[in-house]
């Protein structure tokens, strides 16, 4: 009984290929095919942010309707090999974002196909494929990602081949798990594609994704939020403990960096800004703000000691300086004036001398320039009166040096002496450790409150 019926079997289906031109699709000529389509989602295997793809294996099960296969008018199905699928027709489905697709071949090629009495097919297959999927990293690692299966028929336009979506159009999405992301949803949808070879049929599978941030949460955020509480140690040790301080900022500063850098390894070279991207930033501004705060600390303490240290060696020169002078005869000046005409001399000696002209020269020797005193001398040009200078001084030293110096040095050195007298005078550099101690942590505070709202609520 059972050989017969396998010999039947035989019979039917060298039958049924008898004249068989699998290069025809069913209807050639007549109204186009409906193919029906399903998915089951067997797992998620990897997504990728650097290739923008993810890796996917699936089970695809195609229905058609080739009545040059029916052999029956019960409801009788023939579970068939693979290989029987290489002697019909069958779609030439693919994926339009596919990059790389291979079939599972162990222990035989998983495929499948079942003939049902009527010449409805079912074809199905698993495979495992790595799919295109544009990520909008903008938000990065708070984000979530659209990532679509797109099918289609290669060469049949909507004229032949019409691909639809069964009832139950996709399975085994509950039971997928991702490591680092969460299927929040999936819809599917078709749509007509229009191509330079024709108008083409194409179905649409479109998963949700909403990454999960505990990773970065302990990889990322948590090590860069306690580099930056670390290098606020540095207030609380003495301004005079350079090392310490120095060598605590500088490894902040090189821990930061180096927790950028493996942040960026694991990302595209996209040109935008990512929220991690002003996060990592933001913590290294903090972080080396801290280290030119102890700059600004230094540089306060011993420019003050070098200002009072030069303040008293001038000092004790002024003084030596007034002693010499007091052991002169006459006051030492700079400044010379040279008297032009000795009738404006306040010494009335001096000014009688002139007024004896009549004496001769014997009187001239007692107007020899060495027994004036130092700051006043007879010009050398003799007596005649200046006529440009009524006064009948004319200066000479220091005094009109400033009259020709440059206006934009002396406006700079202006607004430079302003801008130093209205900055307040710390006296104790302590003071400056002392806001920071506050200072710091509430801006810090601040930008946490900031970052974590918008990127959350938006």
């Amino acid at each position: 009984m059972i050989s017969d019926r396998l010999e039947n079997v035989t019979q039917t289906i060298s039958r049924l290929l008898e004249g068989y031109d699998i290069r025809l699709r069913p209807n050639f000529g007549g109204d186009p095919l409906y193919v029906g389509m399903d998915l089951t989602i067997a797992s998620f295997d990897a997504i990728s942010e650097v290739n923008m793809d993810y890796t996917i294996t699936m089970y695809l099960n195609q229905y058609w309707k080739d009545e040059r296969l029916a052999f029956s008018t019960d409801e009788e199905i023939l579970t068939l090999s693979g290989d029987f699928a290489e002697k019909i027709w069958v779609p030439d489905t693919f994926f339009a974002n596919d990059k790389n697709s291979f079939l599972h071949d162990v222990t035989e090629r998983n495929k499948l196909v079942r003939l049902n009495g009527d010449g409805s097919i079912t074809y199905g297959m698993r495979f495992t494929t790595t799919l295109a999927c544009m990520m909008d990293l903008h938000y990065y690692p708070l984000d979530s990602q659209n990532c679509t299966v797109e099918i289609e028929s290669y060469g049949y336009t909507v004229m032949d081949v019409v691909m639809y979506w069964k009832d139950t159009p996709v399975r085994g999405v509950e039971e997928a798990e991702l490591p680092q992301f969460t299927i929040i949803g999936y819809e599917t949808n078709d749509r007509k594609e229009s191509l330079a070879t024709g108008i083409y049929q194409r179905l649409s599978l479109s998963f949700k994704l909403q990454r999960n941030i505990g990773y970065f949460v302990f990889q990322t955020y948590l090590p860069s939020i306690l580099i930056v509480m670390l290098s606020w140690v540095s207030f609380w040790i003495n301004h005079e403990a350079t090392s310490a301080r120095v060598a605590l900022g500088i490894t902040t500063v090189l821990t930061m960096t180096t927790i950028s850098t493996g942040v960026r390894s694991s990302l595209p070279r996209i040109s935008y800004v990512k929220a991690i991207d002003i996060y990592l930033v933001m913590c290294f501004v903090f972080v080396f703000a801290a280290l030119l705060e102890y700059a600004a600390v230094n540089y306060t303490y011993w420019g003050a000691r070098a200002k009072k240290k030069n303040k008293k060696s001038k000092e004790a020169e002024d003084k030596k300086l007034l002693g010499t002078k007091s052991n002169d005869s006459y006051p030492q000046s700079d400044d010379i004036i040279e008297l032009q005409d000795v009738r404006m001399s306040p010494i009335p000696s001096i000014r009688n001398r002139h007024n004896a002209k009549t004496l001769g020269s014997a009187q001239a020797d007692a107007l020899d320039p060495a027994k004036f005193p130092p700051s006043f001398r007879i010009s050398r040009t003799g007596y005649s009166f200046n006529q440009r200078n009524a006064s009948g001084l004319r200066y000479r030293g220091n005094r009109g040096n400033h009259f020709h110096k440059p206006k934009v040095l002396h406006a700079l050195r202006r607004g430079a002496s302003v801008l130093k007298a209205s900055m307040p005078k710390i006296k104790d550099v302590n003071v400056i450790d002392k806001y920071s101690r506050i200072v710091f942590p509430v801006a810090f505070m601040m930008f946490n409150a900031g970052y974590w709202i918008f990127y959350f609520f938006e």
